[in-house]
């Protein structure tokens, strides 16, 4: 099969990593695997906007950027400056073209049926206030396949767009990059996540429990991870430890050095670290968006908190505190068997079978 991904821009970010990843294993499985990305740039200074507004489209391929988890395409990987207007000369005929993100989607929905049967792969409501909601919005009513990660995005698609024709295909871990030894609890009790500004990642929520927690287990170390630094609008506690972008390998023994996981989101797709950190032995606190309600086991592997009740994200920080050694071990032992049970190779399965189906 002739696949083509469209990806917003090329990162190590979740939504494209997992992106990156089917393509990688679909082309491993002997599909012939494409993928278009937009070039990222600085914001343009006004005489570039008007510039660029005069100019005819480009319609031939620009350089390529850093992009190591698709190095294994070589000139498979279409670096273009623009997705609107889009010269359909850029991009392959194919069998399927799979739109993963809502500037995309209307790249695909235009295009002629020779690049592919359109899809959508969704992995997050993407209206949020810093979008052009209308449009992103809209973009759920294009006449394009969708296939999604989780259940509340199935039940999103078709409560509020009226879409029941969705396919469902979870996220995994590699549990070959994401693993760790069985270890002791920490006499040190050690809290991790990952920080974002973005508000509905939540982690001012999570931030506020940790201070709270702090009233009762004073010494409580907190190690988070980002793609951006730390922003003065939104500090860490003072004596955090922060690592910058940490590579994928490094990411692993951050998890590890854990002994639980908050995830504070107030929305959220799926939520990698949750699965992540599980896979590594890490018990997690995570509220009920995205994969919580399938993978957290209240008092087995975690515990689920409402949405912005920052007190009991504490009081279960706390808990975790004040397990015995032996309940500490058995939650990290349930949170790594939990995680056990989602591989990519299943994963790609699922995608390829939705890809398959009419």
């Amino acid at each position: 099969m002739r696949i083509t991904f469209m990806l917003p821009y090329a990162s190590t970010a979740g939504g494209i990593r997992v992106a990156a990843i089917y393509a990688q294993n679909l082309a491993a499985r002997g599909h012939e695997v494409t993928v278009v990305s937009k070039r990222r740039a600085a914001s343009p200074r006004f005489w570039q906007r008007v510039a660029r507004k005069l100019r005819k489209p480009r319609s031939r391929f620009v350089p390529k950027e850093a992009t190591p988890q698709l190095d294994f395409l070589g000139d498979k990987h279409i670096v273009i400056d623009q997705f609107h207007p889009l010269d359909p000369d850029v991009i392959p005929d194919a069998d399927v073209i799979i739109a993963t993100w809502w500037e995309t989607a209307y790249a695909v929905a235009m295009l002629p049926p020779s690049k592919g049967r359109p899809f959508y792969f969704v992995q997050h409501h993407e209206v949020h206030g810093h979008l052009p909601a209308h449009i992103s919005r809209g973009s759920y009513f294009l006449p394009l396949k969708k296939i999604t990660i989780s259940q509340w995005l199935i039940d999103t698609m078709a409560e509020t767009y009226g879409d029941t024709d969705v396919a469902l295909v979870e996220n995994s871990v590699d549990l070959d990059m994401f693993q760790a030894p069985a270890r002791p609890q920490q006499k040190r009790l050690t809290v991790g996540l990952m920080y974002a500004t973005n508000p509905f990642k939540g982690v001012d929520v999570s931030l506020e429990a940790i201070e709270i927690a702090r009233q009762q287990v004073p010494d409580l170390q907190v190690v988070a991870f980002g793609a951006r630094h730390v922003s003065a609008d939104l500090p860490l506690p003072e004596g955090s430890i922060f690592h910058h972008q940490p590579p994928q390998a490094k990411i692993r023994d951050i998890y590890a050095s854990c002994d639980v996981w908050l995830v504070g989101s107030r929305n959220e797709g799926f939520g990698l670290p949750l699965l992540e950190s599980m896979a590594c032995r890490t018990p997690v606190i995570a509220t009920p968006t995205g994969a919580t309600l399938g993978l957290v086991e209240e008092g087995q592997n975690g515990y689920i908190v409402p949405i912005e009740d920052a007190a009991t994200m504490a009081a279960r920080i706390v808990d975790i505190g004040h397990m015995t050694p032996e309940s500490w071990t058995a939650m990290s032992d349930a949170a790594h068997t939990k995680a056990q049970s989602y591989t990519w190779a299943h994963a790609t399965d699922k995608f390829e079978q939705a890809l398959n189906t009419p």
